[in-house]
């Protein structure tokens, strides 16, 4: 799937040669589930390092065709046509994420909802930059979204309204992280670090240091970092509108919508990083808090077990006592 000169998904299995630097570390970079992603690991033996890429990689393929709603066959697209038309049949594979999503849903207290598709096409943030939609089509969208409107029986999923939709967007990159750094560990690899967009899970450590050095983004300036990070046996999350915004009279809309609401995130928040014993977990606290802001998302966070935050906003930055404890300078 890789070669040494350009390592991407679409490569033969049989061309990777992925060599070591000087501290042993392999790298590969690739773009996965539209995010510029990449592994680095230690394995001295070049068979099994090329061994756990191919079963990585082909794993990630795998998931991106089932469950991408940019994939017109994938379970996904074909759950999507079928809204306010027909039940769909679904494996044990799509019951486990079904079942998945019920969780994260409790879990973020309704914040994560991946029936907002319909207000996601309402605020490409590719396309709305001239005009920004009105309150009407805006509040039509939100009529079309709601977990809890989803129907389910055994082997079997309904969208009971023409229009709606839904995308796995919003946790099917931390699911993946995680999904690897299994392969990982059943590969033998004591030290490796999963970044899918960065959504990341580290263990062990970088050939030099025990631990994986990982940089803080500046939710106000994408080239600039606000420190580092020592990572080794937890996953890093970050949400923010660094990446995917765009400004409309002097107003900045990011692409993190509100379910709430319908609309985008403007409670001056502009980054949370969460640090969380799965990456699934990081990243559903790092989107939370996120759309809560400041005082009500500082209060989510401390209700949650293990997990430590730094939350970047208008009036500065604020970060738990733990998260200070994994800071480190350049590594």
């Amino acid at each position: 799937m890789l070669n040494s000169n350009k390592k991407t998904m679409n490569n033969p299995a049989g061309a990777i040669s992925i060599k070591p630097d000087e501290r042993g570390v392999r790298s590969v970079v690739f773009r996965a589930l539209g995010s510029s992603c990449k592994i680095n690991f230690i394995q001295p033996d070049e068979q099994a390092a090329l061994k756990f890429l191919a079963e990585a990689l082909s794993w990630l393929e795998t998931f991106e065709k089932k469950y991408s709603r940019f994939n017109p066959k994938s379970e996904v697209s074909q759950i999507n046509a079928a809204a306010g038309i027909e039940w769909v049949k679904v494996d044990h594979h799509m019951e486990h994420i079904l079942d998945l999503i019920n969780d994260l849903h409790r879990m973020s207290e309704g914040i994560l909802d991946p029936t907002t598709l319909p207000l996601m096409k309402v605020w490409d943030w590719k396309t709305v930059h001239t005009e920004i939609p009105n309150k009407e089509v805006v509040d039509a969208a939100l009529m079309l979204t709601g977990w809890k409107k989803v129907q389910r029986k055994p082997g079997a999923i309904f969208l009971p309204l023409k229009g709606m939709g839904i995308d796995f967007g919003g946790f099917g990159k931390e699911f993946a992280v995680d999904h690897l750094i299994r392969i990982a560990h059943q590969n033998g690899i004591a030290d490796v670090l999963v970044d899918l967009g960065q959504d990341l899970f580290a263990l062990g450590g970088n050939g030099l240091h025990p631990f994986w050095h990982v940089g803080i983004q500046d939710g106000r300036h994408k080239d600039k970092y606000l420190g580092g990070l020592a990572v080794s046996g937890f996953a890093v999350s970050s949400s923010g509108d660094y990446e995917r915004r765009f400004e409309h009279d002097g107003v900045r809309y990011g692409h993190i919508i509100d379910p709430r609401t319908g609309w985008p995130v403007s409670n001056g928040m502009c980054s949370v990083t969460a640090l969380a014993p799965s990456c699934l977990q990081a990243g559903v606290l790092s989107t939370t808090v996120f759309v809560l802001g400041r005082e009500e998302g500082i209060a989510f966070a401390t209700r949650a077990q293990d997990v430590e935050v730094c939350i970047q906003d208008d009036r500065g930055t604020e970060k738990t006592p733990g998260f200070i404890d994994k800071q480190v300078q350049a590594a």
